[in-house]
């Protein structure tokens, strides 16, 4: 079985970012291959995390293994940038917790480049995270919830707030991007994400350029299978897979996808290209296969 992972981040020690990040790539690597995955998307730069320069130095040690996928800003990177980041190296873009809306007129000169240089564009949809999902667990009631709340708190000390909004991360700002640029390659994160399913699935169902991965934890993913996501609202060919996860994380992760879809009974055809096919389609790396007359 090959595994493609649309979404995996670049390692960091969160407590000591200065630390360096090579050593931390290197065990990446050794747990994503023995976890199966054959090629990866490494999100790379951005606010967090090494340069460009010095991720893209880490990352060309392991070309069999990761995908370059820089994370932009746009308020500070236009076509010209997707332009110098795409000589570096990079083959994707990612964003995620912009100052403006996704289809805002002003990023439209990144997404031209990207679609001219044939770069996948992953976007976070929806709510980010906050180290503690408190649908789960509480820091009242669980010690290791109560230890992430006190470092989470500390961190916050040490940084200012974030000017984040769901609002500006929604599916439906993809749909606008997907007909402006019909042959740039679109990819929403997390199903569209809580309360964006439908929204999301609408999207999917009509824009030929645009994909959905599943990570986002369990929650989406017992969501998948409880509202009939994967196959029926989104088509198996409009779904890819991602770890979005920790590295101790993945090998489980992938577990529970290959339960998940032994429950909905998917062919090996379909499991194909939900592991794989779909989104190596997307990078490049498999030939599309039309059906024949």
């Amino acid at each position: 079985m090959k595994i493609f992972d649309v979404h995996m981040h670049f390692p960091r020690n969160w407590e000591r970012p200065e630390e360096d990040p090579a050593p931390m790539v290197e065990r990446l690597a050794e747990v994503a291959r023995s976890a199966g995955i054959t090629r990866a998307c490494m999100l790379t730069g951005g606010r967090f995390g090494p340069s460009y320069e010095r991720g893209m130095e880490i990352i060309l040690g392991y070309p069999d293994l990761f995908i370059p996928v820089a994370v932009i800003d746009p308020e500070e990177i236009d076509g010209a940038g997707v332009r110098r980041l795409h000589a570096m190296g990079y083959r994707g873009l990612k964003l995620i917790g912009v100052a403006r809306s996704y289809d805002e007129p002003d990023y439209m000169g990144a997404y031209a480049a990207a679609q001219d240089l044939d770069m996948p564009v992953l976007f976070h949809m929806g709510v980010i995270g906050g180290g503690l999902d408190y649908s789960r667990t509480h820091w009242r009631r669980d010690p290791q919830a109560a230890q992430a709340y006190r470092r989470m708190q500390a961190m916050q000390e040490r940084t200012p707030p974030r000017d984040v909004s769901a609002l500006r991360m929604s599916p439906l700002h993809l749909d606008t991007i997907a007909n402006k640029f019909p042959r740039l390659r679109v990819i929403g994160a997390h199903l569209g994400n809580q309360g964006n399913y439908e929204y999301a699935a609408s999207v999917a169902r009509w824009r030929h350029n645009v994909w959905f991965d599943m990570s986002g934890g369990e929650t989406i993913e017992r969501h998948a299978v409880e509202r009939r996501l994967i196959g029926v609202e989104f088509g198996v060919e409009k779904l890819v897979w991602g770890s979005d996860c920790a590295m101790d994380q993945i090998r489980n992760h992938i577990d529970r996808f290959e339960r998940i879809y032994d429950s909905l009974g998917l062919t090996e055809d379909e499991r194909h290209r939900l592991w794989w096919r779909n989104a190596a389609e997307i990078y490049g790396l498999e030939a599309p296969v039309f059906a024949e007359e």
